[in-house]
């Protein structure tokens, strides 16, 4: 399955798809930073990464034609426009790239493809845009001519409601996922877009959850497995909320696993003192200087960890911190802040403090790249 990788970043989208078996013919990214991890990890020899062929570039001056046959794109599309965090400027952000993500599955006619942003896109002021993103991946093949995406997309009503076929349709569904009923320590909530193409008869969903909170409550206040797995002594283990000894008993026992914590996460790596660093752990350094405030109270061990997030200068405050045991209020490591997005511990990250947060921040968390990728790829072979 020969597929491409757009907007990059730092890998965790393609780390996740060419684990689940897509072999990237390209990746492309325009971002320096992001771009020398990425060559980073190809020098390096790093699993998956070693046969990427990088390509910087900004995507809207890249030919798709030179990339010959291609099955599958996948693409985290620039957010900014649409994040919570952002001037929430949508289509009127010059870093839209939902027109050229289109532009490349119009072009190369891939079987499948898989697009992730946040879920700021799914706000009631962007509803319309919405609506006409999904048209367009839905018709590709109808161009916009240098028409304003509203007179585009009513075209593109017309044609879906007919139910014609343009020569190049795509079975178009979307869904938010919380990262954290996928296995990844950090509740982190993101919209996927899948494509199929209409000629395969593929009607697809996406997979269900394999995690959850009632299971990580149970494993800690009735089984308490979570604390003796941890080997965390009584006196240190939190008390349940008022009434929930009283609920557990009569939850239903699911088949879910426990959601992952931030413990989960970073256990086993050296434990650090402010300003520490590892020699043997790439990218495992205490930077110094975190403090919290109203809003930023940072993440707690036995938990999922809050969003990481990438922030416009670095690492944005109290976002992307942990309390510990002790009421050490400090930030993730590089190291462990890659570890809730679920890199692996030989991938490294270059560039400056800030830079590298930057990059994991806006990262989309592998092993759930990885699920959604390998059952769109079941469906293809």
């Amino acid at each position: 399955m020969r597929s491409i990788e757009l907007f990059t970043g730092a890998g965790g989208l393609a780390l996740g798809t060419a684990t689940a078996g897509f072999d990237h013919a390209a990746v492309v990214e325009f971002d320096k930073d992001s771009c020398d991890t990425l060559r980073l990890n190809k020098t390096a020899g790093a699993k998956y990464a070693k046969d990427w062929t990088v390509i910087q570039a900004d995507v809207r001056w890249f030919d798709f034609v030179d990339l010959g046959e291609i099955d599958f794109i996948a693409g985290g599309v620039p957010c900014q426009p649409f994040s919570l965090g952002g001037k929430h400027r949508g289509h009127e952000d010059h870093r839209d790239m939902f027109p050229e993500f289109a532009r490349a599955i119009a072009t190369l006619q891939p079987k499948a493809f898989l697009i992730e942003n946040v879920k700021g896109l799914l706000r009631k002021n962007f509803a319309d845009y919405f609506e006409y993103i999904i048209l367009r991946m839905s018709h590709p093949a109808i161009p916009a001519k240098g028409r304003s995406w509203r007179e585009h997309r009513a075209e593109l009503e017309r044609v879906h409601t007919s139910g014609k076929k343009t020569g190049m349709d795509y079975h178009v569904v979307w869904q938010l996922l919380n990262a954290a009923d996928f296995g990844v320590p950090q509740r982190r909530d993101r919209v996927f877009i899948v494509g199929f193409r209409s000629d395969l008869k593929v009607r697809w969903a996406f997979p269900q959850p394999t995690h959850s909170a009632t299971a990580l409550l149970r494993s800690q206040f009735l089984t308490e497995e979570y604390w003796e797995t941890h080997e965390v002594p009584k006196s240190k283990r939190p008390k349940p909320d008022h009434g929930m000894l009283d609920k557990l008993p009569t939850i239903f026992r699911e088949e879910c696993r426990p959601w992952r914590t931030v413990r989960d996460a970073i256990q086993g790596l050296p434990k650090l003192k402010s300003g520490g660093r590892s020699l043997e752990d790439p990218n495992h350094f205490l930077n110094p200087g975190a403090r919290p405030y109203k809003g930023h109270t940072g993440s707690v061990l036995d938990e999922p960890a809050k969003t990481l997030k990438a922030g416009d200068h670095g690492v944005p405050g109290g976002e992307n911190t942990v309390v510990m045991d002790d009421g050490e209020f400090r930030y993730f490591s590089v190291r462990e802040a890659a570890r809730i997005q679920t890199f692996p511990d030989s991938y490294a990250f270059a560039g400056a403090w800030t830079e590298q947060m930057r990059q994991v921040g806006n990262a989309v968390p592998v092993d759930l790249a990885r699920i959604v990728a390998s059952d769109i790829i079941v469906h293809l072979i």
